[in-house]
């Protein structure tokens, strides 16, 4: 079995507990797609980016989606919801089954510092196995900005990116670059699914394993059936696409060791001159900032 079916919900949703419109979304995409293997939701789809929200996993929430997917059958991504580990708080991402059993968990590796206060990153990339399909990685959101990540789920094994979102900024074009770019330098399917209405803009894609674009949704509630082909996948790993790069094979072919990674982020002196991660300051905050909003204030120019 090579085909397997994916349905992303983009769905509008708002701030609060959305755990029972979730599960009537589900229940019309067993209704109306009857062909859909697996169901993927966007990131922070349940509660919202509220922290005050998190609960320990399992859980109640973990509870309900294991129930959906045990009802109809599915293979279901929950977008993620934020997890309390003591006192320690994750952005995670829970697989379930058709069985209702989680397959995976996922804690989103790099949270959207500075502006996603209280989380902790995760360490660890997470693939998992679909039976008698393929392997699939996980990436939440912005873990995508960051190509060792994906090379990091490819190493091990997986075949299509899932890629659950939560972007109600202005660089949502600019992620769509990235995971074509992702999926075309890793030989991947690459499903990224958003959220739209109150909490993101919308504009859920799937790249195809040359890069391809294979549907970009708009900005509204929207459900995106595809039929991914894992064969066409290892076609293009064998062959390249349309015959053309073979950038895994070079990738293991090549005697090179590179720096950034064998001697890790941290040791390059470019990247420590950066100074802290930190919200950037208004401008009129720092000196020709103030000195300008001085001259305003007394009527004149800046």
């Amino acid at each position: 079995m090579t085909h397997f079916a994916i349905a992303g919900l983009q769905l509008a949703l708002p701030r609060g507990d959305n755990l029972d419109r979730i599960a009537e979304e589900v229940r019309l995409v067993r209704r109306r797609f009857g062909w859909v293997d697996m169901v993927v939701l966007g990131e922070l789809s349940c509660f919202g980016p509220a922290t005050a929200n998190a609960q320990p996993l399992p859980g109640p929430a973990e509870d309900a989606f294991a129930a959906m997917a045990r009802e109809h059958g599915l293979w279901l991504v929950n977008g993620s919801l934020f997890e309390r580990d003591g006192d320690t708080i994750y952005n995670t991402t829970s697989v379930f089954a058709p069985d209702g059993s989680v397959a995976a968990r996922h804690r989103k590796i790099y949270p959207f510092y500075p502006y996603e206060e209280g989380v902790t990153g995760g360490i660890e990339p997470t693939i998992f196995d679909v039976p008698g399909v393929g392997r699939f990685g996980l990436a939440i959101c912005y873990d995508i900005w960051f190509p060792e990540v994906v090379r990091s789920l490819i190493w091990r094994g997986a075949e299509v990116i899932l890629n659950p979102v939560m972007t109600n900024t202005i660089d949502r074009d600019v992620e769509l670059s990235i995971v074509r770019a992702a999926a075309a330098t890793n030989q991947a399917y690459v499903v990224s699914v958003n959220v739209a209405g109150d909490l993101g803009y919308g504009r859920s894609c799937v790249a195809g394993p040359g890069g391809e674009m294979i549907h970009e949704a708009g900005e509204g509630r929207e459900v995106i059936a595809v039929d991914l082909d894992l064969g066409y996948v290892r076609r293009c790993r064998e062959r390249g696409w349309h015959g053309l790069g073979q950038p895994l094979k070079s990738l293991r072919d090549g005697p090179q060791h590179f720096e950034a990674f064998d001697r890790g982020p941290a040791a390059s002196p470019t990247l420590r001159a950066l100074g802290p991660l930190v919200q950037p300051a208004s401008s009129l905050t720092d000196k020709d900032g103030a000195d300008a909003r001085a001259m305003t204030q007394k009527g004149g120019k800046p």
